[in-house]
Protein backbone atom coordinates (compact mmCIF):
# COMPACT_ATOMS: atom_id res chain seq x y z
CA UNK A 1 0.00 0.00 0.00
CA UNK A 2 1.19 3.49 -0.90
CA UNK A 3 2.17 5.84 2.32
CA UNK A 4 1.18 9.43 1.36
CA UNK A 5 2.71 12.31 2.28
CA UNK A 6 2.64 16.50 1.95
CA UNK A 7 4.55 18.27 -0.29
CA UNK A 8 3.37 21.77 0.48
CA UNK A 9 -0.54 21.30 0.66
CA UNK A 10 -0.68 18.52 -2.01
CA UNK A 11 -0.60 15.18 -0.54
CA UNK A 12 1.44 13.31 -2.70
CA UNK A 13 3.07 9.13 -2.58
CA UNK A 14 5.86 9.47 0.16
CA UNK A 15 8.03 7.92 -2.74
CA UNK A 16 7.58 10.78 -5.07
CA UNK A 17 8.20 13.26 -2.45
CA UNK A 18 11.96 13.70 -2.51
CA UNK A 19 11.84 13.76 -6.59
CA UNK A 20 9.62 16.66 -6.10
CA UNK A 21 11.97 18.55 -3.80
CA UNK A 22 14.83 17.83 -5.51
CA UNK A 23 13.19 19.63 -8.64
CA UNK A 24 12.45 22.28 -6.51
CA UNK A 25 15.98 23.34 -5.47
CA UNK A 26 17.31 22.50 -9.05
CA UNK A 27 15.42 25.26 -10.08
CA UNK A 28 16.20 27.56 -7.84
CA UNK A 29 19.80 26.68 -6.64
CA UNK A 30 21.52 29.47 -8.81
CA UNK A 31 19.05 31.89 -6.89
CA UNK A 32 18.77 30.40 -3.40
CA UNK A 33 20.21 33.49 -1.57
CA UNK A 34 17.49 35.82 -3.67
CA UNK A 35 14.96 33.25 -2.37
CA UNK A 36 15.64 33.68 1.24
CA UNK A 37 16.62 37.66 0.65
CA UNK A 38 12.36 37.25 -1.15
CA UNK A 39 11.18 34.70 2.31
CA UNK A 40 12.73 36.68 4.43
CA UNK A 41 13.14 39.98 3.13
CA UNK A 42 16.93 39.79 3.90
CA UNK A 43 16.90 38.97 7.52
CA UNK A 44 17.96 35.65 6.95
CA UNK A 45 21.81 36.68 6.87
CA UNK A 46 21.57 38.74 10.21
CA UNK A 47 19.74 35.05 11.58
CA UNK A 48 22.33 33.04 10.10
CA UNK A 49 25.37 35.37 11.69
CA UNK A 50 23.21 33.98 14.98
CA UNK A 51 23.13 31.06 14.49
CA UNK A 52 26.77 30.72 13.87
CA UNK A 53 27.74 32.58 16.55
CA UNK A 54 25.68 29.86 18.89
CA UNK A 55 28.55 27.43 17.60
CA UNK A 56 31.15 26.99 20.42
CA UNK A 57 35.05 26.31 18.65
CA UNK A 58 38.20 26.00 20.32
CA UNK A 59 40.23 29.34 19.63
CA UNK A 60 43.32 27.48 20.29
CA UNK A 61 43.73 25.62 17.08
CA UNK A 62 42.59 22.61 18.75
CA UNK A 63 40.35 20.24 15.83
CA UNK A 64 36.74 21.18 15.79
CA UNK A 65 34.75 19.27 12.79
CA UNK A 66 31.12 20.96 11.59
CA UNK A 67 28.87 19.22 9.25
CA UNK A 68 26.08 21.84 7.33
CA UNK A 69 23.32 19.23 6.31
CA UNK A 70 21.45 21.11 3.15
CA UNK A 71 23.93 23.42 3.27
CA UNK A 72 24.81 23.36 -0.45
CA UNK A 73 25.13 26.69 -1.31
CA UNK A 74 27.97 27.43 1.47
CA UNK A 75 26.74 29.79 3.09
CA UNK A 76 26.21 28.48 7.27
CA UNK A 77 29.68 26.20 6.38
CA UNK A 78 31.75 29.77 4.91
CA UNK A 79 30.70 32.07 7.84
CA UNK A 80 31.33 29.07 10.27
CA UNK A 81 35.39 28.47 9.21
CA UNK A 82 35.67 32.48 8.67
CA UNK A 83 34.95 33.01 12.25
CA UNK A 84 36.29 29.74 14.03
CA UNK A 85 39.88 29.10 15.04
CA UNK A 86 41.90 27.47 12.71
CA UNK A 87 41.53 23.88 13.76
CA UNK A 88 38.13 23.81 12.69
CA UNK A 89 36.55 22.48 9.52
CA UNK A 90 33.69 22.31 8.06
CA UNK A 91 31.75 19.63 5.60
CA UNK A 92 28.58 20.58 3.51
CA UNK A 93 26.42 17.78 2.80
CA UNK A 94 23.35 18.44 0.06
CA UNK A 95 20.96 16.09 -1.04
CA UNK A 96 21.08 18.22 -4.52
CA UNK A 97 23.74 17.95 -6.82
CA UNK A 98 22.70 21.76 -8.27
CA UNK A 99 22.71 23.40 -4.98
CA UNK A 100 26.16 21.35 -4.39
CA UNK A 101 27.72 22.50 -7.50
CA UNK A 102 26.85 26.45 -6.52
CA UNK A 103 28.69 25.90 -3.21
CA UNK A 104 31.53 24.29 -4.40
CA UNK A 105 32.04 27.44 -6.53
CA UNK A 106 31.96 29.76 -3.92
CA UNK A 107 33.77 27.89 -1.68
CA UNK A 108 36.61 28.02 -3.86
CA UNK A 109 35.88 31.60 -5.05
CA UNK A 110 36.41 32.40 -1.33
CA UNK A 111 39.74 30.33 -0.94
CA UNK A 112 38.25 28.13 1.43
CA UNK A 113 38.96 24.51 0.06
CA UNK A 114 41.03 23.47 2.54
CA UNK A 115 38.91 24.10 5.15
CA UNK A 116 35.45 22.81 3.52
CA UNK A 117 34.77 19.93 1.98
CA UNK A 118 31.40 19.25 -0.01
CA UNK A 119 29.15 15.91 -0.12
CA UNK A 120 26.37 14.65 -2.08
CA UNK A 121 24.46 12.90 0.70
CA UNK A 122 20.64 12.54 1.64
CA UNK A 123 20.22 13.84 5.37
CA UNK A 124 18.35 10.32 6.12
CA UNK A 125 21.46 8.19 5.54
CA UNK A 126 24.59 10.42 5.89
CA UNK A 127 27.68 8.64 4.76
CA UNK A 128 29.54 9.25 7.76
CA UNK A 129 31.08 7.35 10.22
CA UNK A 130 29.17 7.62 13.68
CA UNK A 131 30.87 10.50 16.14
CA UNK A 132 32.41 11.80 13.45
CA UNK A 133 31.62 15.63 14.65
CA UNK A 134 31.45 18.13 17.59
CA UNK A 135 28.43 19.84 15.88
CA UNK A 136 25.83 19.47 13.50
CA UNK A 137 23.84 22.34 11.46
CA UNK A 138 20.85 22.67 9.09
CA UNK A 139 19.64 25.79 7.95
CA UNK A 140 16.09 26.41 6.37
CA UNK A 141 16.39 22.50 4.84
CA UNK A 142 14.85 20.21 7.47
CA UNK A 143 11.65 21.02 6.65
CA UNK A 144 11.98 19.37 3.30
CA UNK A 145 13.21 16.35 4.34
CA UNK A 146 10.85 13.19 4.45
CA UNK A 147 11.33 11.81 7.20
CA UNK A 148 12.55 14.56 9.67
CA UNK A 149 12.47 11.88 12.62
CA UNK A 150 15.23 9.73 10.61
CA UNK A 151 17.40 12.82 9.97
CA UNK A 152 17.35 13.62 13.67
CA UNK A 153 18.40 9.85 14.60
CA UNK A 154 21.23 10.41 11.73
CA UNK A 155 22.22 14.00 13.15
CA UNK A 156 22.57 11.77 17.00
CA UNK A 157 25.02 8.86 15.44
CA UNK A 158 27.04 11.20 13.34
CA UNK A 159 27.74 13.51 16.29
CA UNK A 160 30.72 12.83 18.86
CA UNK A 161 29.51 12.91 22.39
CA UNK A 162 28.96 16.50 23.64
CA UNK A 163 28.49 17.64 20.49
CA UNK A 164 25.25 19.86 19.72
CA UNK A 165 22.45 19.67 17.05
CA UNK A 166 21.55 23.74 15.97
CA UNK A 167 17.87 24.14 13.71
CA UNK A 168 17.23 27.44 11.85
CA UNK A 169 14.01 27.36 10.20
CA UNK A 170 11.10 29.30 9.26
CA UNK A 171 9.27 28.59 12.06
CA UNK A 172 5.31 29.86 13.41
CA UNK A 173 4.60 33.61 14.14
CA UNK A 174 3.23 33.68 17.51
CA UNK A 175 2.87 37.61 17.57
CA UNK A 176 -0.77 39.30 16.84
CA UNK A 177 -1.40 41.32 13.58
CA UNK A 178 2.61 40.24 12.38
CA UNK A 179 0.80 36.94 11.67
CA UNK A 180 -1.52 38.25 9.31
CA UNK A 181 1.26 40.24 8.13
CA UNK A 182 3.86 37.59 7.67
CA UNK A 183 0.80 35.51 6.03
CA UNK A 184 -0.57 37.85 3.31
CA UNK A 185 3.53 38.15 2.26
CA UNK A 186 4.12 34.30 2.40
CA UNK A 187 1.26 33.60 0.27
CA UNK A 188 -0.03 37.02 -2.28
CA UNK A 189 3.52 38.75 -2.34
CA UNK A 190 6.85 35.66 -2.19
CA UNK A 191 5.17 33.89 -4.93
CA UNK A 192 4.25 37.00 -7.31
CA UNK A 193 7.68 38.09 -6.52
CA UNK A 194 9.37 34.78 -7.45
CA UNK A 195 7.87 34.66 -10.65
CA UNK A 196 9.27 37.80 -11.44
CA UNK A 197 12.80 37.61 -9.99
CA UNK A 198 12.93 34.19 -11.02
CA UNK A 199 10.58 33.04 -13.17
CA UNK A 200 9.24 30.32 -11.32
CA UNK A 201 6.29 31.16 -9.17
CA UNK A 202 5.66 27.07 -7.86
CA UNK A 203 8.62 26.84 -6.40
CA UNK A 204 8.58 29.31 -4.09
CA UNK A 205 4.47 28.78 -3.28
CA UNK A 206 5.75 24.84 -2.47
CA UNK A 207 8.16 26.81 -0.26
CA UNK A 208 5.75 28.46 1.28
CA UNK A 209 3.55 26.42 2.28
CA UNK A 210 6.25 23.91 3.51
CA UNK A 211 6.29 26.37 6.21
CA UNK A 212 2.73 26.17 7.17
CA UNK A 213 3.19 22.31 7.25
CA UNK A 214 6.13 22.12 9.25
CA UNK A 215 5.92 21.46 13.13
CA UNK A 216 5.14 24.61 15.50
CA UNK A 217 8.06 25.36 17.73
CA UNK A 218 6.94 23.18 20.97
CA UNK A 219 6.21 20.45 18.44
CA UNK A 220 9.42 20.29 17.07
CA UNK A 221 11.34 20.47 19.83
CA UNK A 222 9.80 17.63 21.22
CA UNK A 223 10.52 15.74 18.27
CA UNK A 224 14.43 16.56 18.61
CA UNK A 225 13.91 15.15 22.67
CA UNK A 226 12.33 11.76 21.13
CA UNK A 227 15.74 11.78 19.25
CA UNK A 228 17.49 11.21 22.26
CA UNK A 229 18.78 14.93 22.55
CA UNK A 230 18.81 16.53 25.61
CA UNK A 231 18.95 20.68 27.19
CA UNK A 232 16.91 20.94 24.02
CA UNK A 233 15.78 24.81 23.47
CA UNK A 234 14.41 26.63 21.17
CA UNK A 235 14.69 30.89 20.80
CA UNK A 236 12.03 32.68 18.58
CA UNK A 237 13.98 35.30 15.52
CA UNK A 238 11.65 38.00 14.81
CA UNK A 239 8.74 37.07 16.46
CA UNK A 240 9.06 33.62 15.28
CA UNK A 241 10.04 33.81 11.53
CA UNK A 242 12.82 31.75 12.41
CA UNK A 243 13.55 29.77 15.75
CA UNK A 244 16.56 28.62 16.61
CA UNK A 245 16.58 25.00 17.95
CA UNK A 246 19.23 23.55 20.46
CA UNK A 247 20.16 20.31 21.22
CA UNK A 248 23.21 18.23 23.14
CA UNK A 249 23.97 14.70 22.56
CA UNK A 250 25.36 13.83 26.03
Amino acid sequence: MTTATTFGFRDVPEEERQRLVNGVFASVAERYDLMNDLMSGGLHRLWKDDFVSMIDTPRDGRPFRLIDVAGGTGDVAMRFVKSAGSGADATICDISPEMLAVGKRRVAEAGLDERITCVEGNAETLPFADKSFDAYTIAFGIRNVTHIETALAEAMRVLKIGGRLLVLEFSHVDVPMLDRLYDFHSFEVIPRLGKLAAGDADSYRYLVESIRKFPKQDAFAGMIRGAGFERVSFRNLTGGVAAIHSGWKI
